[in-house]
C-alpha cells in the first residue's frame, strides 16, 4: 500500500515517464495530422503536448502533494479525453463516453481537492472544521471543474471546432448532471471520511 503514496523519487519518475511519452505521442500525432491539414485533430494533439508537460511543474516545487493513483489519473484522463475521445472520435462513435468522462473529472477534481485541504490547512486545525465545509469545498471544486469544461466546449466550438456540443443544450446539462453526480460521490466520500480526511 505504501507505494501508493509513492516517495519522491517514484513520484519524480512516473511524472517523467508518462510526461516524456505523452509529448512524444502528441508531438507524432500532431505531425501525422498536420501533414494531412486534418486541423481538427492537430489542434488536440498540440494542446495535449502542453497538457501532459503540465504534471512537470510539479517538479519544481520542493515536495509534489499527490500521491501516485492522481498522478496516473491524470494521464489516464488525459488518454481518455483527448486522444481516444477527440482524435480517435470516441465522443461521436460513443453518446456515453462525454458523460463519464464528465463523472471521472468531477469525481478526480474532488479527490484532488481532498489533497489540496490536506495541503492547505494545517494538521491541527483540521479537527475544528466542520465536516460540511469539506463537503462543500469538495462538492464546489468539481461542480466548477464541470462548467469550466462546459465553457471549454461552447468556446471551442464557437472558435474551432463546431463539434463539441453536437447536443446543444440537452448535452450541456446532461454532462453538468454527470459532473454534479461525480463531485456528490467524492464530496459524501468526504463527508463520511472525515476523521481520516
Amino acid at each position: 500500500m505504501a507505494w501508493l503514496m509513492g516517495g519522491k523519487k517514484m513520484k519524480r519518475k512516473i511524472i517523467i515517464f508518462f510526461s516524456v511519452v505523452f509529448i512524444l505521442f502528441m508531438a507524432g500525432l500532431f505531425v501525422f495530422y498536420l501533414v494531412k491539414h486534418d486541423s481538427s485533430r492537430w489542434q488536440v494533439a498540440l494542446g495535449g503536448i502542453f497538457a501532459s508537460a503540465l504534471p512537470l511543474l510539479l517538479l519544481k516545487g520542493p515536495d509534489n502533494p499527490f500521491n501516485v493513483p492522481a498522478i496516473i489519473s491524470y494521464y489516464l484522463f488525459l488518454i481518455c479525453s483527448l486522444f481516444l475521445g477527440s482524435i480517435s472520435s470516441f465522443y461521436l462513435h460513443y453518446k456515453w463516453w462525454d458523460s463519464t468522462l464528465h463523472f471521472f473529472k468531477a469525481l478526480y477534481v474532488g479527490a484532488i481537492g481532498i489533497t489540496l485541504y490536506k495541503l492547505f490547512i494545517p494538521a491541527h486545525v483540521r479537527n475544528d472544521v466542520s465536516k460540511w465545509i469539506i463537503f462543500l469545498f469538495v462538492l464546489s471544486l468539481g461542480v466548477l471543474s464541470s462548467v469550466l469544461w462546459e465553457i471549454y466546449e461552447f468556446l471551442g466550438d464557437m472558435t474551432f471546432t463546431h463539434t463539441m456540443q453536437r447536443g446543444g443544450n440537452k448535452d450541456t446539462m446532461y454532462d453538468l448532471l454527470c459532473g454534479l453526480g461525480g463531485s456528490l460521490m467524492i464530496a459524501i466520500y468526504s463527508l463520511i471520511r472525515k476523521p481520516k480526511v
